[in-house]
């Protein structure tokens, strides 16, 4: 890992506010792009963050992993010392309006969106369009529309937080009221 990368890295884990970070790599031009209203929980800079851009409102939950490469070339060019490979770069795209879920693992030479969900876990290792996604590969789910109707007709709770990064215990009854609800209807 080089040197600056490394610093960006720590000064990643520094900031506490997934908006902030995301503040953080626009103004350093850390990214090929970094749209507008983007918020991050990632805090490790992607090896080859240059081949990485973010249009606007897009959102990325934590653990989400960008390759940007591979290091298979190391392996063939000992295998078949009569050819010489070099080490597959890819860029990642990720347009407007785009939520990745925690866990996700997105390949090289990929565009995501927009309007794109990409559900905790998912590998994203081709195209992915307006829509929602998960597993292992990508699968389209339903279409952005069908998922903004059905957030609508989940029952709705008052959220109070403790003041110490937490859910108020009232919070805390009534999501396990609506799991319990919820869970006998489907």
């Amino acid at each position: 890992m080089d040197l600056l990368r490394i610093g960006h890295t720590l000064r990643m884990c520094l900031i506490i506010n997934p908006f902030k970070r995301a503040q953080y790599i626009k103004k350093h031009n850390i990214f090929f792009h970094m749209g507008d209203n983007c918020m991050v929980m990632f805090r490790k800079i992607p090896l080859y963050p240059k081949l990485i851009s973010f249009g606007n409102n897009v959102w990325v939950a934590s653990q989400v992993l960008f390759v940007t490469h591979d290091a298979i070339h190391y392996m063939l060019n000992i295998r078949d010392t009569s050819e010489s490979f070099q080490e597959y770069l890819g860029c990642i795209d990720i347009k407007d309006n785009v939520f990745i879920g925690s866990h996700s693992i997105i390949l090289p030479n990929v565009t995501i969106g927009p309007d794109a969900i990409v559900g905790a876990g998912t590998l994203v290792n081709k195209n992915i369009h307006s829509g929602v996604y998960a597993g292992v590969p990508a699968r389209y789910i339903c279409s952005i529309d069908e998922f903004i109707r059905k957030r609508k007709n989940y029952p709705e709770i008052k959220i109070d937080r403790n003041g110490k990064g937490g859910l108020s215990m009232e919070t805390v009854e009534a999501c396990w009221e609506r799991f319990n609800r919820c869970g006998e209807s489907s």
